[in-house]
């Protein structure tokens, strides 16, 4: 049976967690999908993986497109996921133009970035029947604004901001927030105040589902590797076992680990 948005909805009520993993082709689409990975990513990220940029920058709607379409061909039973590249978003005009792109593509629902302004983007893309994941947090498209990629919300203010943009979000029509480099502390705040389930990545493992960069997840790294990695291919050495063992640990709440928080 495939993985709708009601189906992670479940998980929330019932407490039980989910998995997440990126996934740019088709190949890697089927090998998650038969793992029982419920959601894949197709996420930007394949500025750096595939592409060899130093950032997520110069990725395109067409990019996007393109990567959506190829995971959807190997796909049997996950919710397809697709990020808004840099800028798809900056007008609800934009937002649509790009949604529609990459709902026709074969996305169930699209993730941006951004904090509490996106509000009345949301609630336009929801109006028009598309499903929204909304990224709080570190956001690596803010990078520049941000100064690099630091934790977010370590002080009481911007942890106030972060939990009211969440809410915002949420009232706005997200139908599930992405945290990213966000202390435990107030991860557990965001987790106990939304009904609507909430993704982690660096964010401890409070949230109701977790995700990872598939090549960080397989031991794939060519330069820094984030504290909230883990190397899941080092104990089988092959990669459906990495995978079905990464779904394991993330349902059983094994990981992350203490050492995987902020």
């Amino acid at each position: 049976m495939s993985v709708t948005l009601r189906t992670l909805q479940q998980y929330k009520t019932d407490e039980q967690k989910f998995s997440v993993l990126t996934c740019y082709d088709a190949t890697f689409a089927h090998t998650l999908s038969e793992a029982g990975i419920d959601v894949m990513l197709v996420g930007d990220t394949l500025g750096m993986i595939l592409q060899g940029h130093d950032s997520t920058l110069p990725v395109t709607v067409a990019d996007m497109a393109y990567h959506t379409a190829c995971v959807a061909r190997g796909n049997s039973a996950s919710l397809i996921m697709a990020d808004f590249p840099f800028m798809a978003g900056a007008t609800t005009e934009r937002a649509l133009e790009a949604a529609h792109e990459l709902m026709a593509a074969g996305a169930n629902m699209v993730k941006i970035e951004g904090a509490g302004w996106l509000a009345e983007t949301i609630t336009t893309l929801k109006r028009n029947g598309v499903a929204v994941c909304a990224h709080l947090g570190l956001t690596p498209q803010s990078v520049n604004a941000l100064g690099g990629f630091r934790v977010q919300g370590r002080d009481d203010d911007s942890a106030r901001s972060l939990i009211n943009d969440a809410l915002t979000l949420e009232d706005a029509g997200a139908d599930i927030i992405l945290l990213e480099c966000v202390p435990r502390a107030v991860t557990a705040r965001i987790c106990e105040q939304l009904s609507v389930p909430v993704i982690g990545i660096g964010a401890g493992p409070e949230c109701d589902g977790q995700v990872l960069v598939l090549h960080d997840m397989l031991g794939l790294n060519t330069g820094h590797v984030p504290r909230f990695v883990k190397n899941f291919m080092a104990p089988g050495g092959d990669i459906p076992s990495a995978v079905a063992a990464y779904d394991r640990a993330v349902r059983e709440g094994r990981f992350p680990e203490p050492q995987h928080c902020f």
